[in-house]
């Protein structure tokens, strides 16, 4: 992963200005690595433990150009796998020419703005160089600490193994990336590496029904402790002998992994500009204008150190940043990309979407997310920019902890993992559904009490009772990476007034 990207950009930037039909041309270059193990242990059945160790590596180059075409101007784009050259970046343009369209709301390639880039040097060489001998002890570390945990239980000296029946599965995933980029507007090249290490795991113990999650999400090596197994085993442990109950409204605690799962589905999508554009978010015209708990701040911070999936700069050569989203449960910003923040500025019907003029409202619009990811993480060469999220950092305005939110709920519910959450009647509804799928708990007495039976609870309810009913917000925040999602939610646990969960006859055991 050695190659001199800034200097094959520069020169790709170079060798196309001197076509005469291009008034703007970009070059875009990645070079990516992606290492899994995939775990799969049962102590009742022989297993290898550890499967499929793999790696995947990925380079490429991405061309968008904007040709003149009589008395109109057509962009167009093109990208070529596997090489990294000056044939390549000419056979890119190439498929960008004859693919070029004329688009009305395209305003130009990205230009320098105001803000400047101040994340520099925070990968970790070790994960860049790392080896498949040492990709393999990672995941086994996860699967010891695992077995740490579960040899601590009672259970253990109650049972065999054999009759137990515990089942760890999940992965550990290891990103390595590199870009750069160059263009008409930065003919010096924008360059930025990163590295991220991160696992999830599920644990099951067949015997008593009962099942727990365990996760964790680092930039680097040595932070690595292999907690996500620690944890998922910890808390199927915890979950033995799962209670039912009956459907009805209850005031609950939901933990960060439930909090992360609704904010990835449903609020994060509302509060990214292309949805105002589209007339699909809840908050559909009311940038400026209190939505949510005023205990609620939510923002995307792209350049904070030492959060997982900070970068320096957008995959459009733009210096990240932080976007206050909400601010006291009002609408202060948007996630958006240069295309789409140039698109609502020109927009007649911009006032309308946004519930105020864009105008005079351009810093809630800053493109600081314009992103090119790519199936399973890091920057493609082949795909466009388009907006993602990155570090969603959660807070409360009087945040406390755990045992108070617990003790402000007195009887509830503790609703620790959700899954298949999904809006009901578009997105612009706030109307949504999902399923409890272990982690939880029934609150009496302040205190977490017996555990709630996996897949037997659904919740259908609608965003916005739910989250203007807060009645309060953890101190502390955990970050949280679901399944298939590019961002890293920082979330902390929340109590509310009241949601409605409905009761599933014969749960289903799904891992």
């Amino acid at each position: 992963m050695d190659v001199p990207l800034p200097k094959i950009v520069e020169e790709g930037v170079h060798y196309l200005r001197a076509r005469g039909d291009l008034r703007e041309v970009e070059v875009f270059a990645a070079v990516n690595g992606m290492l899994t193990c995939r775990i799969n242990y049962t102590s009742h059945l022989p297993c290898n433990g550890l499967e499929e160790p793999k790696s995947l590596h990925t380079q490429g180059v991405g061309v968008r150009a904007v040709f003149k075409t009589g008395d109109k101007l057509t962009i167009g784009f093109g990208q070529e796998t596997g090489s990294l050259s000056l044939e390549a970046i000419a056979s890119a343009c190439a498929k960008a020419e004859e693919g070029a369209v004329y688009d009305p709301e395209f305003f130009g390639l990205p230009t320098p703005g105001i803000e400047k880039r101040t994340l520099w040097n925070y990968h970790d060489e070790k994960i860049m160089h790392l080896t498949d001998e040492a990709l393999v002890s990672l995941g086994w570390k996860t699967i010891h600490a695992a077995l740490e945990e579960y040899e601590r239980s009672s259970l253990v000296n109650e049972f065999t193994p054999a009759e137990l029946g515990l089942i760890l599965g999940g992965d550990l995933t290891i990103i390595q990336e590199r870009i750069a980029i160059a263009s008409t507007h930065f003919p010096t090249a924008q360059e930025d590496s990163a590295t991220t290490i991160f696992s999830f795991l599920t644990s099951m113990i067949e015997k008593t029904t009962s099942k727990g999650s365990g996760w964790s999400v680092d930039t680097h090596l040595d932070n690595f402790t292999g907690e996500a197994g620690r944890s998922a085993v910890k808390s199927a442990l915890h979950s033995l002998d799962g209670q039912e109950i009956e459907s009805g409204r209850y005031a609950v605690v939901l933990a960060p992994h439930a909090v992360a799962d609704l904010m990835n589905n449903l609020i994060i999508p509302s509060l990214s500009l292309d949805t105002f554009y589209a007339g699909n978010s809840t908050f559909q015209g009311t940038l400026g204008s209190k939505v949510l708990s005023e205990e609620l701040s939510i923002s995307d911070h792209g350049s904070a150190k030492g959060l997982a999936a900070s970068r320096g700069i957008t995959c459009e050569g733009l210096p990240t940043g932080k976007t206050q989203l909400i601010t006291r449960g009002v609408v202060t910003g948007l996630l958006s990309s240069d295309y789409e923040s140039k698109r609502m500025l020109n927009h007649r019907s911009a006032i309308e979407k946004l519930g105020v003029d864009p105008h005079q409202w351009q810093t809630a619009i800053v493109p600081r997310n314009g992103f090119r990811l790519g199936p399973g993480g890091g920057r493609n060469h082949g795909s466009l920019p388009s907006i993602s999220p990155t570090n969603v950092v959660i807070e409360g305005e009087n945040a406390v902890s755990l045992p108070e939110l617990l003790k402000r709920v007195n009887e509830g519910i503790y609703i620790g993992r959700i899954w298949y959450t999904y809006p009901i009647n578009g997105l612009q509804a706030g109307d949504f559904t999902s399923t409890i799928v272990g982690d939880s708990y029934i609150i009496r007495n302040g205190k977490l009490a017996e555990p709630l039976k996996p897949n037997t609870v659904r919740i259908n309810d609608n965003i916005h009772p739910l989250f203007n009913s807060l009645l309060g917000v953890e101190n502390i925040q955990t970050g949280i990476v679901l399944w298939a999602a590019d961002e890293v939610i920082y979330a902390p646990h929340l109590a509310c007034r009241q949601l409605t969960l409905d009761h599933i006859a014969h749960g289903m055991n799904h891992l």
